[in-house]
């Protein structure tokens, strides 16, 4: 997750005053992709299967 202004390769979603920006290619592979959010942050799942304990996820993530 990064601050980004969207492209044109890029999907625009606004959920909740929230605007997500997703690489087009990226959803592809990721389908479905979920976002939650807790008083911990944000959570991110997907359809990517991550090796547990996966180093890719530098927040509070559904890996594995």
């Amino acid at each position: 997750m990064a601050l980004d202004e969207p492209k044109d390769t890029d999907n625009v979603f606004e959920i909740d005053g929230f605007k997500y920006i997703v690489d087009k290619k990226f959803m592809k592979e990721a389908e479905p992709i979920k976002v939650d959010f807790s008083g911990f942050g944000f959570q991110f799942d997907c359809g990517i299967d991550f090796e547990e304990g996966c180093s890719a996820c530098p927040t509070s993530s559904a890996c594995g």
